[in-house]
């Protein structure tokens, strides 16, 4: 019976495979913005893009759903029927924290969950600490909430690179009392960003919910393999067993054209869902596709969607 969703792919074992120079210098140009206003504890160690009154105005960007209409500019509307929101520079200190997903349905797919998600981690990482931004990282399942903390400078990338490299995916994940913890261990408010499939038997909902209102600006950034997106294309037909990886439940199926078209119609439903939670709660939502190529996602995608500039 074939092995629908293991990787053909070779753990990445160095920093360099990670992040390698071609890549690093093309993110040289690049910055996390912040849709919030951060009051910062280091005055005029950084320019970053804030939003609101400030000193110097310095662009537009598109309007993404779920931004505050405050900062739209209404004549620009008015003569291209577009929204564009003023953006502003003033001095701050931004925090960024990036939580990975560790546990095991993360080790899956092709291209690999985990793979993919330890790359894109990396380069986050990388423009944080490039742009003086305070950088910590946190690795969570059902084991620990394992944090690297305040981190700053590019000379503290293969610091970073290293504890990527040495993160292990096992159990469950405990998405609400990871949230919990970190929401709790929070130093100063920042960018949040959540790396996950966010596919948890027990939802999403309250683990976010302890985010809200603590000063991130968070970005749930849903990572997901081609075969869990479409797995009738990727040959996944015919009498079937499936195990949870996480607590090996199994069940069999025959998996036919109406199942694969139930199965995309409650996925569409439950990313949708995601999607409207985060908006409502002044979050960004973004699926990913792990064949999706890691330089067109963080220098178009995240862009468009306000995460980078």
């Amino acid at each position: 019976m074939p092995d629908f969703g293991v990787s053909t792919e070779k753990k990445p074992t160095t920093v360099d495979q990670l992040i390698d120079s071609t890549l690093m210098a093309k993110l040289d140009q690049v910055d996390i913005l912040s849709r919030k206003i951060f009051a910062g504890k280091l005055q005029g160690e950084r320019r970053s893009k804030k939003r609101g009154v400030s000193v110097e105005f310095a662009d537009y960007r598109h309007y993404v759903h779920g931004d505050d209409l405050r900062f739209v500019d209404w004549n620009i509307y008015a003569r291209l029927d577009k929204l564009f929101l003023k953006m502003f520079l003033e001095e701050e200190d931004l925090s960024l924290i990036i939580a990975l997903d560790c546990s095991a349905s993360m080790d899956w797919g092709d291209p690999n969950k985990f793979f993919f998600m330890q790359r894109l981690a990396m380069a986050l990482g990388y423009i944080g600490l490039i742009n003086h931004n305070r950088v910590t990282l946190y690795a969570f399942n059902d084991e620990e909430v394992l944090p690297l903390s305040s981190l700053r400078g590019r000379r503290r990338t293969k610091e970073i690179g290293q504890w990527l490299l040495d993160l292990e995916v096992m159990g469950s994940s405990e998405f609400d009392q990871a949230m919990r913890t970190i929401a709790l261990n929070r130093q100063g408010k920042g960018v949040m960003i959540i790396l996950s499939d966010f596919l948890f038997k027990e939802g999403y909902e309250q683990g976010l919910r302890y985010l809200s209102g603590r000063g991130f600006d968070t970005f749930a950034l849903q990572v997901l393999s081609p075969q869990e997106i479409d797995p009738g294309k990727h040959g996944m037909t015919g009498d079937l067993r499936l195990t949870d990886t996480e607590d090996d439940d199994t069940a069999d199926v025959t998996v036919s054209a109406p199942l694969l078209r139930r199965y995309r119609t409650n996925l569409d439903a439950y990313c949708g869902n995601l999607r409207e939670f985060c908006v409502r709660r002044n979050m960004t939502h973004v699926m990913i596709d792990t064949a999706t190529d890691l330089t067109t996602l963080i220098l178009e995608y995240l862009r468009q969607r306000g995460l980078l500039k």
